[in-house]
């Protein structure tokens, strides 16, 4: 049973307070609580969290539970007031039908169980490093890991020693069954993320038209239409991070920019990017509040009604200056009829009898290209 620490501090409604396993949890404010140093206990924040007492239906033992309220993140709200997420009360996991494991499971392989908690799995701690020096770097800090999980017996991984997030030690059983993958050799770290507060999700919202929330001052922003394999859309996320474009704007039918794919293929770029998952209304609402051209790739063909430009220098160039959205097709089908109709159409000058180039690969060259001008990579 958690220890609360009435005797410590002084209440508020932006506070809780309690001791897992040794270490003092925090709901609330940074720097609220000096009361707490004369413990002598580890202090970690979680600012959005708050702490309830649960049995669970599990184990005999109490487990501790977080709930996290469900519109503390840009989505949508699942209709209830908390999301219970089970934090383990044992130093070492070795079993892999514990509620937490469980969890895990869920935030990795189910796209709405992970808006409805707001927390994204990343495994590995190459794309955790990145995420975390990019959180760091922000002017107001705000680093969204609430959990590390390592192998029993490792260190925590280089970058990530100065954390707060809480350490949780598992089984290399346990370590593969939360990845996904069938070797854990070079999976040295897992992460429980905050869902970026620069990821909006308008499902259900079609009335929702405030642009300057998703975006500032646009110049360029990349537009996915039904995207679905996973590694494409990573790899255009990390690309578009690379040329520095302001966002990314996914139509439906796009794959989940934190599925565990596209999370790997991207190395965290999902993180460094405002992305918004919206329809044909909200992206003509961007489009007229921020008077922006819309260019959609196309490979050429004879048979094309429509006028269909060359990517030449001379072309970009002439665009440097204006802003633009780039739409992008799926992989199988292309551009949709709506993309089609609505978007000049932009292919790229290819040699030999090839019709058209993988997305990803595509996309790099169009988003290369077409950067503005004052921040173009050379």
């Amino acid at each position: 049973m958690p220890l609360f620490l009435s005797n410590l501090v002084c209440w508020s409604k932006t506070e809780t307070l309690c001791i897992f396993d040794n270490v003092v949890v925090v709901r609330g404010e940074e720097g609220r609580c000096n009361a707490l140093t004369h413990t002598g206990l580890p202090l970690v924040y979680h600012p959005i969290f708050k702490v309830s007492n649960s049995h669970s239906k599990f184990s005999a033992a109490p487990t501790k539970t977080y709930t996290r309220r469900s519109s503390d993140y840009n989505g949508e709200d699942d209709g209830s007031a908390y999301a219970e997420i089970p934090v383990p009360s044992q130093k070492l996991i070795t079993s892999t039908a514990n509620p937490f494991v469980k969890h895990c499971l869920k935030l990795r392989q189910n796209s709405s169980y992970r808006r409805s908690h707001g927390s994204v799995l990343v495994v590995g701690a190459t794309p955790i490093r990145e995420i975390y020096r990019f959180q760091e770097s922000l002017p107001e800090k705000t680093v969204g890991m609430d959990c590390l999980i390592l192998p029993d017996g490792v260190e925590i991984p280089k970058g990530l020693d100065e954390s707060s997030a809480c350490i949780v030690r598992v089984s290399s059983m346990v370590m593969k069954k939360i990845s996904g993958l069938q070797s854990t050799e070079s999976i040295d770290a897992i992460a429980l993320m905050k869902i970026p507060t620069s990821f909006f999700s308008l499902e259900g919202k079609q009335n929702e038209a405030n642009c300057r929330t998703w975006f500032q001052y646009p110049r360029r922003v990349l537009v996915l239409d039904r995207i679905q394999d996973p590694g494409n859309l990573g790899t255009l996320l990390r690309s578009a991070v690379a040329f520095r474009w302001d966002g990314v704007f996914l139509l439906p039918g796009c794959c989940d920019p934190f599925n565990e794919k596209v999370l790997r293929a991207s190395r965290g770029a999902s993180f460094q990017l405002r992305i918004v998952s919206g329809s044909w209304i909200h992206l003509e609402a961007l489009k007229n509040e921020f008077e922006m051209k819309l260019l959609a790739g196309h490979p050429k063909c004879n048979e094309e009604k429509k006028q269909v430009w060359c990517l030449l220098q001379s072309f970009a160039d002439s665009l440097s200056g204006i802003p633009l959205c780039l739409v992008l097709g799926s992989e199988g089908s292309g551009l949709s009829e709506k993309s089609q109709q609505a978007c000049e159409l932009v292919s790229i000058p290819m040699a030999g009898e090839f019709e058209s180039l993988n997305v990803s690969v595509a996309g790099g060259i169009f988003l290369y290209m077409l950067q503005p001008k004052n921040t173009r990579v050379l």
